[in-house]
């Protein structure tokens, strides 16, 4: 039911575990693809993988290109960006006591003042179009907090409430504004976690088991199809049910 055939789609923090699947997904539902990261390795090798994408080394910290930045994407997209999938994310976890300033100010800056700026200068160029979708990857721990990530949990909570003010401000425009909040998700980060701890979490999860980056992949096909036009404003929580908003 869902094919992408015609959609031009942003995707940062394409070359984590999340990012490969949403990109695999994408593509084959026939999406125009352009991916950013800050590995230029993991780039190439999407590339050499996906010949149709489009590939941009971006870091999406330094704030003063990302309008810069955005033209660059219309111009590759000929002048029109249908979606933006905000992914591109950052940890830097330690008890609040003893988070310095810069691990505070870093998660803050990459995953909400950069969605923030990213969003911003994407709506512009939806305007013209009275079209466009965003979707903003946030975490379930942004709506129950977490140990050791007061940072991280302030930025996706951020992002998660700065996500209902766009989708207010932008709906009768055609511009809708969504998030996935994933719960425990099988990546390279949950691969450092050690086994007693994962069954902990596991234990707390109704479906005892972690996500997989197919199962959020899966749900941001969704939200960038047609089948999703009358939702905004929304959070999509995939967790396996440890979390209910």
């Amino acid at each position: 039911m869902i094919n992408l055939e015609n959609k031009n789609i942003i995707l940062t923090g394409a070359t984590g575990g999340i990012g490969n699947s949403i990109v695999d997904t994408l593509t084959g539902l026939n999406a125009n693809l352009l991916v950013t990261g800050t590995n230029e390795e993991k780039l190439k090798n999407l590339k050499n993988k996906h010949k149709n994408i489009i590939v941009i080394k971006q870091d999406i910290s330094a704030h003063d290109e990302i309008e810069e930045f955005i033209n660059k994407c219309s111009t590759e997209m000929d002048d029109k960006i249908d979606i933006l999938i905000n992914n591109a994310g950052i940890t830097k976890d330690n008890l609040t006591i003893r988070m310095e300033k810069e691990e505070w100010d870093k998660v803050i800056d990459i995953n909400l003042t950069s969605t923030f700026l990213l969003s911003k200068y994407v709506i512009k160029k939806m305007l013209k179009k009275k079209y466009g979708k965003i979707i903003n990857i946030t975490s379930v721990v942004g709506h129950t907090g977490n140990l050791g990530q007061a940072n991280y949990s302030a930025s996706k909570g951020g992002v998660s409430s700065m996500s209902k003010s766009l989708s207010l401000e932008y709906a009768k425009k055609n511009i809708t504004v969504n998030c996935i909040a994933p719960g425990f998700i099988d990546t390279a980060m949950t691969e450092k976690i050690n086994e007693e701890f994962k069954n902990q979490l596991k234990s707390k999860i109704p479906l005892d088991r972690f996500g997989t980056p197919q199962d959020i992949a899966n749900c941001a096909a969704f939200l960038c199809s047609d089948l999703s036009n009358y939702i905004t404003g929304e959070t999509i929580h995939v967790n396996g049910g440890m979390y209910f908003s």
